[in-house]
C-alpha cells in the first residue's frame, strides 16, 4: 500500500532527510517530489522551508489528521513529547490586557516593531497593552497581515521572538511579549481544541490511535490541555523538532 508524508527543512536535502529519519527507511526505500524550494528572508522572517512528499510502500497504519487553519489564514501544513511541554518553550495566550501601556519596555517594543515592519515594507500599527503579570500584548492593526502571520504562524512567532530579545537584551528583569495579528491566535486554539475533540472521538470509536500533524510546543500544549480530562483518551508526543507530532491514544480507563 502507497503512502506519504510531507516534511520540511532548511533545505530539500534537510527535508528528505527529515522523512528518511521519521520512516526509518533509506533513501532507495522512498521516491521524492520537491514541492516547495526554500527561499531565505530577512533575519529568517518571511523565509520559506523546503518541502517535500516522499512517498513509500507500507503497512496500514493509524489515520493522521490535518489541523485546519482559520479561515483566510495561509494554509497549515504539519511525530512524542510529554504532557508537560515545559512553559518557556510555549508561546501561551497572555491574560487579558488591563491597561495601554507607554512606559519605557512599551516604547521600546514599539520602536523595534515599527523599524522592523518598515523594513519588510508592511503597513502595520502596534498597539501595546500590559496584563496583570505585567507582561505586555501587541496586537499588529492593519489591512491584509496574512504574510505578517505566515505559515502557521511561524513569522508571528518570530517576529515575536526577536521583538522579545530586543527589549530584554541586558535587562535584569526579564518580561514576555506577546504579539498577535488578525486574532490569529484565538482561532488557531479554537480550531486545534476543534481538531482535538475530533481525534479523540475517532481514537474511541475506532480503537486506535490517532496520529496529528507536526505541531510547535504551544499547539501541542493545546491538544494537551483540550484532552487532558476525557475519558478512555491520553495524549503523548514524539518525533523531534520540527516534525514533533501529538498522538491522541485510546486508552480504556483513563480520566474516570
Amino acid at each position: 500500500m502507497l503512502k506519504w508524508i510531507e516534511t520540511t527543512g532548511k533545505t530539500e536535502e534537510e527535508a528528505i532527510a527529515a522523512a528518511l529519519r521519521q520512516l526509518g527507511m533509506d533513501r532507495d526505500d522512498v521516491s521524492v517530489e520537491v514541492l516547495e524550494r526554500a527561499k531565505s528572508g530577512f533575519l529568517g522572517i518571511g523565509s520559506v522551508p523546503a518541502k517535500v512528499k516522499v512517498t513509500y510502500e507500507a503497512p496500514d497504519e493509524p489515520e493522521e489528521a490535518a489541523v485546519p487553519e482559520p479561515p483566510s489564514l495561509e494554509p497549515a501544513v504539519p511525530v512524542m513529547e510529554e504532557i508537560s511541554d515545559p512553559v518557556e518553550e510555549i508561546t501561551a495566550a497572555p491574560a487579558e490586557a488591563v491597561e495601554e501601556a507607554d512606559d519605557e519596555k512599551a516604547q521600546a517594543i514599539r520602536t523595534f516593531l515599527t523599524g522592523l515592519l518598515a523594513h519588510m515594507d508592511i503597513e502595520a500599527r502596534p498597539s501595546i497593552s500590559r496584563t496583570e503579570e505585567g507582561n505586555y500584548k501587541v496586537v499588529l492593526e492593519g489591512e491584509n497581515l496574512g504574510a505578517l502571520i505566515g505559515r502557521r504562524g511561524e513569522t508571528l512567532d518570530a517576529i515575536q521572538q526577536l521583538t522579545s530579545y530586543s527589549i530584554n537584551r541586558g535587562a535584569s528583569h526579564r518580561v514576555r511579549v506577546y504579539l498577535d495579528a488578525e486574532s490569529y491566535r484565538a482561532r488557531r486554539e479554537e480550531a486545534l481544541v476543534r481538531l482535538a475533540n475530533k481525534m479523540a472521538g475517532k481514537a474511541v470509536k475506532y480503537r486506535k490511535n490517532m496520529i496529528l500533524e507536526p505541531m510547535n510546543a504551544y499547539e501541542r500544549h493545546v491538544i494537551h490541555t483540550a484532552l487532558q480530562d476525557v475519558p478512555d483518551v491520553s495524549t503523548y508526543s514524539m518525533g523531534n523538532e520540527p516534525n514533533r507530532r501529538t498522538v491522541v491514544a485510546y486508552t480504556p480507563g483513563e480520566n474516570r
